[in-house]
């Protein structure tokens, strides 16, 4: 079964590639519309699991969006809104969304508020194994092992682990780590991804070697051909 597909309607380029971003490393498929119109057509024209929904754009706003999904659907939908006047939630509620989540908000929050949703839905995401050279990963379980013994392993240098698996044989930039790892809105320099995949390495013993150096631009998960 395919991992579940979410549509992010959202304006701002930014923090629609942020959620993207987030949506994507925990293994879900996302559709990205800009616009409210754009949101529609999508939603029209492919299979979604759940709606990430902004309110205030231009075009069809969030409360249009809500109303004509609700017109044929029961997907759950997250409204996105910088306001946060007991009315307007209220007003969301009553068009049929399920959640509503201010602006500032922590994405990880969203990514767990996400995942509740779809889990009363009845919908979940498919968790992936990896074997590779001696390295097990189980994502279900958040369990690496190296020739069969357990590694421990900080939250950061899980998800700088998963992404080398997902992205294996293909240099990453250093930002694009930081991006990806650390969130867009992370305020810390390079150096942090320097000193997490030194950790990484050592942790990983023997097959941390696989963690290539790509001078000039960042760091590759190297798989040889067995």
């Amino acid at each position: 079964m395919a991992n579940p597909q979410i549509l992010v309607v959202e304006d701002e380029e930014k923090l629609r590639k942020l959620v993207t971003t987030y949506l994507k490393r925990e293994q879900f498929q996302v559709l990205e519309a800009s616009d409210g119109r754009e949101g529609m057509e999508l939603f029209e024209n492919h299979p979604v699991d759940l709606v990430i929904l902004d309110i205030m754009m231009p075009g069809y706003d969030g409360w249009t969006v809500c109303r004509r999904i609700r017109e044929s659907s029961q997907v759950p939908v997250i409204l996105l809104t910088a306001r946060s006047e007991e009315n307007d939630k209220l007003f969301g509620f009553e068009l049929g969304a399920d959640d509503y989540v201010t602006k500032p908000f922590s994405v990880k929050e969203l990514m767990a508020r996400t995942k509740a949703l779809l889990k009363r839905s009845g919908v979940k995401p498919e968790e992936k194994n990896y074997q590779i050279q001696g390295l097990t990963v189980d994502t279900g379980r958040h369990h690496v092992e190296v020739q069969g013994e357990a590694v421990e392993l900080t939250p950061k240098e899980y998800e700088l682990l998963l992404l080398f698996l997902k992205n294996t044989n293909q240099a990453l930039g250093r930002e694009n780590i930081l991006n990806q790892v650390w969130g867009y809105d992370y305020y810390g320099d390079l150096r942090t991804v320097d000193t997490h995949v030194k950790r990484l390495r050592q942790k990983l013993g023997k097959v941390g070697g696989m963690i290539q150096t790509v001078r000039g631009v960042g760091y590759m998960l190297e798989v040889t051909e067995s």
